[in-house]
């Protein structure tokens, strides 16, 4: 038997054959999600291919989470039609208010193991932490899978990354990423697989290695893919996925390169402006006062992130000269940290909290900056105008150094609140 990189095995399921890197195959989608960014455009180029119904409408989601509630009369207009769409054609609508696209998927068990998952969104990116490959597609190639339930991909090489070591205190997963990008840069990994290993996967927790997997996609990977182990089993037990098989790293697999970070001496990471490889470590940081701080998105909104949040601020009051906005990530998080408490410590706090969705991230309408301001947020990009604002100035950080900052009023080492 010969070895395989986590990539291949996946698609080899697919194609009941020994797959080559850098074949073109075309293969069954197991699952495609749209978000109201995209899907409008993949609704319009589905008819226009001539679509009249969707083939698998079981296997197709489409989520209001970017502009949710509507903030203009155009984002309406937009929603209408694919609230319109979704009960034409029988496929699952999250409406506003579920949450964002990637947390939903596989939280309502539309992501696994050896799945390949499509999203027209560039972090899909996410699901290869239950072992899934998943990658952002385009709005046509959405409306192509609504079509024929099929796509074409180019099998990528991979990238083993070893994670090893003992993760620090006041250090956490966003940490480990960020400094993920400053080593490979922010095209490092473009058209390849980052695929995980090491000692480290045992000490991260699921809501941990989504947020690894998430920011894949930021060093140009079209994966990241993690091992499942029982940890994972476990997850997806949990949330409604009874068909478990292991998927391993092979040591001996054909990968194209190694990177090994050891965790060990890792302080907590900022991204500074205006890329998220512009990476430096908390304590080569100077004074830098904050404005406005958010906790939420893809990357960060998880239950765990607001345990840690709420960890800090508990019982403390944000600095008076800055405002936190906090947006989890599902209506299920949302509804979990309301029962343990989270969220009324959160708002005693300061903090603002707003509906599940993609909040201030994207910039069109919750939380955009106004000019010449400093945000440190959990999200994933801090490009030029990612919060709405291009004369804006974006942080990026774990939750932790995001609300150790909003009490200080400048840019802070959680771990003196530790």
């Amino acid at each position: 038997m010969s070895h395989k990189t986590l990539t291949e095995k996946i698609f080899e399921s697919h194609i009941n054959r020994e797959p080559r890197i850098g074949e073109v195959v075309v293969v069954d989608v197991d699952f495609a999600m749209g978000q109201d960014g995209t899907s409008p455009l993949a609704i319009q180029k589905f008819y226009d291919m001539g679509g009249k119904k969707v083939l698998r409408p079981d296997r197709i989601a489409l989520v209001i989470d970017h502009g949710a509630p509507s903030p203009t009369e155009g984002f309406a207009n937009l929603h209408k039609l694919m609230r319109d769409f979704s009960y034409e054609q029988g496929i699952r609508l999250f409406d506003i208010g579920s949450g964002v696209c990637h947390q939903l998927i596989p939280e309502s068990g539309f992501a696994g193991p050896y799945d390949i998952v499509v999203g027209a969104d560039s972090h899909t990116c996410t699901y290869g932490a239950v072992g899934a490959f998943s990658t952002g597609i385009g709005s046509s190639e959405l409306a192509a899978v609504m079509i024929s339930g099929k796509l074409w991909f180019k099998i990528p090489p991979a990238i083993r990354v070893i994670l090893s070591g003992k993760i620090p205190s006041g250090v956490y997963s966003k940490d480990i990423v960020l400094y993920l990008a400053k080593t490979l840069t922010a095209d490092g990994a473009t058209y390849k697989a980052l695929e995980f290993d090491g000692d480290v996967i045992d000490q991260l927790s699921m809501d941990a290695r989504f947020t690894v997997s998430n920011m894949a996609v930021e060093v140009g990977a079209k994966a990241g893919i993690f091992p499942v182990d029982e940890k994972t089993k476990v997850w997806l037990r949990e949330h409604g996925r009874d068909n478990m098989c292991d998927l391993s790293i092979d040591p001996l697999a054909n990968y194209e390169s190694t990177v090994e970070i050891d965790v060990s001496k890792l302080e907590p990471q900022i991204a500074l402006p205006h890329r998220v490889d512009n990476v430096m470590s908390i304590s080569e940081i100077g004074d830098i006062p904050i404005q406005e701080g958010y906790i939420g998105t893809c990357t960060n909104g998880r239950l765990e992130d607001m345990e840690i949040a709420t960890s800090i601020l508990d019982g403390k009051k944000i600095h008076p000269r800055v405002r936190l906005i906090v947006a989890c990530a599902s209506k299920s998080i949302y509804l979990e940290a309301m029962k343990k408490g989270l969220i009324e410590k959160l708002v005693e706090a300061g903090a603002t909290v707003i509906p599940p969705g993609c909040g201030p991230c994207v910039g069109t309408h919750a939380g955009v900056p106004s000019d010449g301001e400093n945000v440190i947020s959990t999200a994933n990009r801090n490009f030029k105008g990612r919060m709405g604002n291009n004369k804006a100035f974006i942080y990026l950080s774990s939750p932790a150094t995001v609300a150790a900052s909003c009490l200080t009023g400048k840019i802070t080492d959680p771990r003196r609140f530790l």
